[in-house]
């Protein structure tokens, strides 16, 4: 009888002690969920490369300048990176923002794309954001076309008192000249190129021809999977960087890289921002020139 009721006893803990694991495990489940879900890679609609050759109507899109900062969504309640992490910008800064999405670039000054990314990737929030500007070009979650979007843009700016936001002022294009005069006007004041909206499109996600850039050069995306050994005074350092684009191609960066970055380079895995003349035969890019490392995402 005795025996029965510390079996019994037993069972009964070895019982609760199981559901008490599940339980954690359970939470444990849904508290990464939770995580996954803050760190969901905003849909960003991207840009394809516009060209003079381009047999588009000019007059079907509008232009802005084009910031050289880093991409952030506002989702209502936090600046969201293009990774899905949560830029730790101070309260102060964000305060009064639209609770709405709002899709824009975090940026201090033409050419000071690093002083920017020195501010803005910090864990924590920190008074360097206070020459930090937010510029807003879209509203994802309208479902307008838009030319409609942007009269809603300046419509909440308008009703805000945030100063650390602006929205980005569009232009009409009715000629090729004008696109051609406004374009090095900005390269000649040290901005990096032209921005064209489609006035009649409805925000997605992706990269399509509703947005286009208009640079000086191609610039693109790939991620280091090697090294090649340098040559010359560079044969005890790397000579090269290997890398691998989303579609799959893989090439060597080697021009562009400093000294420094020859004999610390870029970690694998790290995403690197490269130029180009056009591409080959194969999809691979002609005379890849290094750039940066992409290092936008915040340190959280």
């Amino acid at each position: 009888m005795v025996t029965t009721l510390l079996f019994t006893r037993q069972m009964s803990f070895a019982i609760i002690r199981t559901l008490i694991v599940l339980c954690s495990l359970l939470l444990a489940a849904q508290s990464a969920q939770a995580g996954d879900k803050l760190n969901d890679k905003p849909d960003f609609s991207l840009a394809n490369t516009y060209s003079v050759d381009d047999s588009i109507a000019l007059s079907d899109y509008w232009m802005s300048e084009k910031y050289d900062g880093a991409r952030a969504l506002w989702d209502g309640k936090r600046l969201i990176s293009r990774g899905g992490k949560e830029y730790a910008a101070p309260e102060w800064f964000t305060a009064g923002l639209p609770a709405r999405q709002l899709d824009g670039e975090l940026w201090l000054a033409r050419g000071m794309f690093e002083k920017t990314m020195s501010v803005i990737r910090k864990s924590k929030p920190h008074e360097g954001w206070r020459n930090i500007r937010y510029l807003v070009f879209d509203l994802p979650a309208h479902q307008g076309v838009f030319r409609m979007r942007y009269a809603t843009l300046l419509k909440l700016k308008a009703e805000s008192k945030n100063t650390y936001w602006d929205i980005v002022t569009q232009l009409p294009i009715e000629t090729a000249e004008i696109l051609e005069k406004k374009y090095n006007a900005v390269l000649a004041a040290g901005g990096e190129g032209i921005m064209l909206r489609r006035i009649e499109s409805i925000h997605r996600g992706g990269r399509n021809d509703d947005l286009l850039k208009h640079k000086p050069f191609t610039d693109a995306e790939a991620v280091v999977i090697g090294y090649r050994t340098g040559k010359g005074k560079y044969s005890d350092s790397v000579g090269a960087l290997q890398v691998r684009t989303k579609a799959g191609v893989e090439f060597y960066v080697g021009s562009g890289l400093t000294d420094k970055l020859r004999y610390h380079p870029p970690p694998i895995g790290t995403t690197i921002t490269y130029k180009h003349q056009g591409v080959t035969a194969n999809n691979k890019p002609r005379f890849p020139v290094f750039l940066r490392v992409r290092n936008d995402e915040p340190n959280r």
